[in-house]
């Protein structure tokens, strides 16, 4: 069997996380026991909410373990198999990313078609990031037709998303925040949005009032404090808010200041939601026959930001908590 290299956590981040707290381990491969798979990964993906499972803190996941490989969504070729239903040479979705191979019971496995689209759509456009922005627009925020619609973050995977099926489900206005000119421009040029601004060029609350003078209905929110703040001001009487990521917090050492206009939640009777895409788990077979139409017919776009090797899954991760992403971050393992 051949041998694997796997990504460990071996020290809790303090802030931003650091090399030192990780480790590339080489180990060797198991055969597979009764009803088990082993997979070459192809395609590893490192999502913003991999940062919280770093820290040994009570949350909706346990954190990873110190001295063992991390986790994460995967795509992958079966090369063993000895479970029923799944053949060596099958292509398969699971959880076990941040490694060369994975070993796991095929009832944790999901058969994908690569020929129905490219692998790493399976991780992004097509796969949890997906449906995180469906159902947290659609079913959390309770986008209507005619509304306006703020995203923010809205040049990574999920906010690029959730502007773009706001705008195909008929709505009045779109506009999404990024952390530069380009990035904003894409959204526009690219995606459809009525209009987009770098929020690290002036206060966010003084461009989002701009790009939206009467408004919004609608706040999906991928990076919290002042970007929150800005959309409870902007928010219109019963909007709603889809509280999806924090980004913006996620490697502070210090509690950050919530909101000071909390208050205007009870005037404009708003609502804030957070909720997370394991909840939405039924939406999967809507979603994946809308979105899939969708890229078929051409009317919905994504982009990845692709890096190759293994030795660089950890470059990749702190690369996309500095937002140097294009919309889905994912790892290529070339055999």
């Amino acid at each position: 069997m051949p041998t694997s290299r796997e990504w460990h956590l071996v020290a809790r981040p303090q802030g931003w996380p650091e090399p030192a707290d990780f480790a590339l381990v080489e180990t060797e491969v198991p055969e597979p026991g009764p009803g088990q798979i082993l997979v070459r990964n192809s395609f590893l993906s490192v999502d913003p909410y991999m940062r919280g499972r770093m820290n040994d803190v009570k949350s909706y996941a346990p954190p990873y373990e110190l001295g063992k490989p991390m986790l994460g969504g995967a795509v992958g070729r079966v090369v063993a198999s000895a479970a029923d239903g799944i053949a060596v040479g099958d292509h398969v979705l699971h959880g076990l990313a941040w490694r060369e191979y994975a070993l796991l019971d095929a009832a944790h496995a999901v058969v994908v078609d690569p020929e129905a689209a490219p692998l790493p759509a399976y991780l992004g456009v097509l796969g949890m990031t997906g449906l995180t922005a469906y159902a947290g627009l659609l079913r959390v925020a309770r986008f209507a037709e005619g509304e306006t619609v703020f995203v923010s973050g809205a040049a990574g995977a999920v906010g690029s998303q959730v502007g773009q099926i706001a705008r195909l489900k008929g709505a009045a206005r779109v506009v999404g925040s990024a952390g530069s000119d380009e990035k904003a421009a894409l959204l526009v040029d690219e995606y459809g949005f009525d209009a987009a601004f770098n929020y690290k060029k002036a206060p966010v609350a003084e461009q989002l009032r701009a790009a939206a003078p009467d408004g919004i209905d609608v706040y999906f929110d991928n990076v919290g404090g002042e970007h929150l703040e800005a959309a409870i001001g902007a928010l219109r009487v019963h909007g709603r808010a889809a509280l999806c990521g924090a980004i913006a917090q996620y490697n502070a050492t210090e509690p950050p200041p919530g909101p000071r206009n909390l208050g205007l939640l009870i005037g404009k009777r708003l609502t804030l939601a957070g909720f997370l895409v394991t909840d939405h788990q039924d939406l999967q077979p809507e979603f994946v026959r809308e979105v899939g139409g969708w890229l078929r017919e051409g009317r919905l776009r994504y982009r990845e930001t692709v890096v190759t090797g293994i030795e660089h899954t950890l470059d990749a991760f702190l690369g996309l908590l500095r937002g140097e992403n294009t919309g889905k971050m994912v790892v290529a393992l070339p055999e």
